[in-house]
């Protein structure tokens, strides 16, 4: 599959807009209207429900959905020592670099008498999804599990879809023990998302949901974000995309490889390369049909190249308002002199400078967080952080002549919003006060 190759300049708005679309988008409405009826299910029926769609969609009969201790053993015994220590560096550095984003409790007097605060609670109850299907990601456990355990989160529940043997993907497993989880479910998809949310006889209910997954996981989670009795979500985090942004000093086996690596994810996958550089583009085009020739996942990556492209611009401020519009889940920056262009990034959810920062690096390892916000949710979302699993909690404290400074004020305030309890509220203690 040939990526396509648009200049920029010679097409209209609405040409523009049609070109920066992602492809998960095409069917939503319908995909909406399934994921809804799943949701339904497991919510009326649960471990049944549960069951019924395993043996559907993943093909397996389970007699029990938790992970138990031999299955973790056996986890442990699958994988090669190689295997170990690279989860285990992994882990090192995404806790260094999560364990940093924790905030001080913020105390300061905002007028004399009236002290304001800001703590921070863990969530009591995490569900953590972690996709499994055509390729499983521990790397999704560690990104998930690690700031949900520096956060403090007491329940945190990891659902994730069984093989066709009926166990749980090995490495998954390790690395979301050696991340701190405990309690593994083997349930993926749609089901698992409302499994978490509503609770079944096995799977405990949660307050939120963290985690990356296919379309159908993004529609649940949406889903039961919106229904009180659900759970709130983290971000919408769908099938992955990348936008590389390379003018004439980038490498194009570089970039095609970037591309790839994307594109790999899923027939859903989005990659995009914004160049100024036509020669680039051609090259960077015939380096991906090179590549592509001895990837075990081609299947996959040709279908998610029927859905990208090349766009050719006629300069790096262009580029950048390209890549803005979009509003990338991962954005490359492959030019000379990268970081002196972050400013013009406005929109991103993961940003990579240089020629020497493949995206790979910090899907597994480099520390920043994996989950991130596609279909161009990343214009008001951000990656998941340790913030993600906290609630931010404000306290005041006014003594009396605190009030007796700042209580007119509120008097006056709740009286152009006409209402009188609030001014009495303050009215009442001013009184008891002696104030007039």
């Amino acid at each position: 599959m040939t990526l396509a190759t648009y200049r920029w300049s010679g097409l209209d708005a609405a040409a523009r807009a049609a070109l920066l679309r992602r492809p998960a988008q095409d069917d939503s409405a319908a995909l909406a209207a399934r994921v809804e009826s799943i949701v339904a299910d497991v919510r009326a029926r649960g471990d049944a429900a549960l069951a019924e769609l395993t043996e559907r969609y993943d093909g397996v009969t389970l007699e029990t959905l938790q992970v138990g201790a031999v299955e973790f053993l056996a986890a442990e015994a699958a994988l090669p020592d190689v295997a170990h220590a690279a989860i285990d560096r992994a882990i090192a550095n995404v806790r260094r670099f999560h364990e940093a984003q924790r905030l001080p409790p913020l105390s300061i007097e905002t007028s004399p008498g009236v002290r304001c605060e800001r703590i921070e609670v863990p969530i009591e109850a995490v569900g953590l999804y972690v996709p499994a299907g055509s390729a499983p990601l521990p790397s999704a456990a560690i990104m998930t599990a690690v700031p949900a355990a520096i956060a403090g989160c007491a329940v945190r529940v990891l659902c994730t879809p069984p093989r066709r043997d009926g166990r749980a993907d090995p490495a998954v497993l390790v690395a979301a023990r050696r991340a701190g989880i405990t309690e593994v479910y083997k349930v993926g998809g749609a089901q698992a998302i409302a499994a978490m949310a509503y609770g079944t006889a096995s799977i405990p209910k949660v307050d939120k949901i963290c985690g990356p997954g296919n379309a159908w996981v993004t529609a649940a989670k949406l889903v039961v974000a919106r229904d009180p009795l659900g759970a709130a979500l983290d971000l919408p985090a769908g099938p992955s995309e990348v936008l590389v942004i390379a003018d004439d000093s980038a490498r194009p086996a570089f970039v095609a490889a970037d591309l790839l690596a994307q594109a790999e994810h899923d027939p859903s996958a989005q990659v995009i390369l914004v160049t100024t550089s036509a020669a680039l583009g051609a090259a960077v085009v015939a380096d991906v049909e090179r590549q592509q020739a001895s990837l075990s996942r081609r299947a996959i990556t040709t279908a998610a190249l029927k859905a990208s492209r090349v766009i050719l611009v006629e300069d790096l401020p262009t580029a950048f308002a390209v890549s803005n519009a979009y509003a990338p889940e991962h954005l490359i920056l492959e030019i000379d002199g990268a970081r002196d262009w972050l400013p013009s990034v406005r929109a991103a959810g993961s940003v990579f400078l240089g020629h020497w920062s493949p995206e790979s690096i910090g899907d597994y390892c480099s520390g920043t967080n994996h989950v991130l916000p596609t279909y161009g949710y990343a214009r008001a979302f951000s990656g998941l952080s340790v913030g993600d699993f906290m609630r931010r909690i404000t306290v005041q404290e006014l003594t009396p002549a605190g009030l007796a400074d700042l209580g007119p004020v509120a008097q006056t305030l709740a009286g152009l919003e006409g209402l009188d309890a609030h001014a009495a509220a303050v009215t009442v203690r001013l009184a008891a006060l002696g104030a007039p």
